[in-house]
């Protein structure tokens, strides 16, 4: 299943590429996205169903030029998947470029994603998800 779980990440990523929006017919009902793990996120840190998910989102991606999202490696983790990311892009507000590194990690059941929990330290991600580097 983990192979099937890799591809259902990856595809998700390219469609997001392709058209901006979050994958809804990835997602099983109940679904999470989770800043909690994100230091220093000082927003909501919960955001719920597939609404939640597109209105984090589109507030995100709102507020950079420019912006873009890129795959540096996804990792089989079982009922989990660890997708290792580049961020780059533009602040409207102030001008100020930003390129960081991040992880997220999605659990998989049933063919569907379930949650997905974002990390500012990838390390963090991988140990939470039974790797390590």
């Amino acid at each position: 299943m983990s192979d099937a779980n890799l591809e259902l990440v990856r595809r998700g990523y390219e469609q997001f590429r392709a058209t901006g929006r979050f994958v809804a017919e990835f997602v099983a009902p109940g679904f999470v996205w989770d800043m909690s793990h994100f230091r220093g996120w000082p927003e909501q840190q919960v955001y719920e169903g597939v609404e939640g998910a597109e209105g984090f989102l589109e507030e995100w991606t709102a507020a950079w030029d420019d912006w873009e999202l890129d795959v540096d490696e996804l990792h089989d983790a079982g009922e989990k998947v660890v997708a290792l990311l580049r961020q780059r892009g533009r602040s409207k507000a102030t001008g100020m470029p930003v390129d960081m590194s991040l992880a997220q990690v999605w659990t998989i059941r049933d063919g569907k994603q379930t949650r997905m929990d974002m990390y500012s330290d990838r390390a963090e991600a991988l140990e939470d998800a039974g790797l390590s580097r």
